[in-house]
């Protein structure tokens, strides 16, 4: 198909509740899903909603890598007209990026476990039970359709820092470290992949 364009952080269409998809089976929606997961693949990306690329639907693409999610992988997945409820009120922090907010993380309150459901590019309905890190990228790409970016999430703002900042700190406990000692460094790990797990929260 094609690589997208992505829209940062001040575009209007980020700040808009995304219509629901009410035509499915279609070439056009499939080929908006494979541009899609073409564009989250060519940036580094382990998910991408569709206002992101600058398309007012509520769509989103997403993988679970197993490193990220204590062996648990979860294959690419295309979200139609998804709705999430949490299950408990348990509530985590993890730090946080996004491809439309580009070389900044922070850290981000989220409900550790949920429920979600949505339906495929065919109209079929599917439901999900996810958490931690699952859960999180979930939840952060969900509310791109309703116009939420991470950093509304937020309940400190002095969490965030650029990436190569985190990177860089996180880099230099790590030489002052024992050897063998190294937990914060998962904390450092940065990418543009829109979610950066934090290994104390997820």
């Amino acid at each position: 198909m094609a690589i997208l364009g992505i829209a940062r952080m001040g575009r209007p269409i980020l700040k808009q509740r995304a219509e629901e998809v009410i035509d499915f089976n279609n070439e056009r929606l499939d080929g908006l899903i494979e541009s899609m997961t073409e564009t989250m693949a060519n940036e580094g990306g382990i998910g991408l909603a569709a206002p992101q690329v600058f398309v007012p639907l509520r769509t989103v693409v997403f993988l679970i890598p197993e490193e990220r999610n204590n062996g648990q992988s979860v294959a690419i997945t295309a979200m139609i007209n998804p709705s999430i409820s949490p299950i408990g009120d348990e509530v985590s922090e993890g730090l946080e990026s996004c491809l439309s907010v580009p070389g900044l993380a922070g850290i981000v309150p989220r409900w550790n476990k949920i429920r979600y459901t949505y339906q495929d590019h065919k109209g079929k309905e599917y439901e999900r039970i996810a958490e931690g890190f699952h859960a999180r990228v979930v939840q952060h790409e969900c509310d791109h359709l309703d116009g939420i970016l991470y950093p509304m999430r937020m309940s400190d703002l002095s969490t965030l820092a650029f990436t190569e900042v985190i990177q860089r700190l996180a880099d230099e406990q790590a030489e002052h470290e024992p050897e063998g000692a190294g937990m914060v460094g998962q904390e450092g790990q940065t990418s543009n992949s829109g979610v950066i797990e934090r290994t104390q929260s997820d």
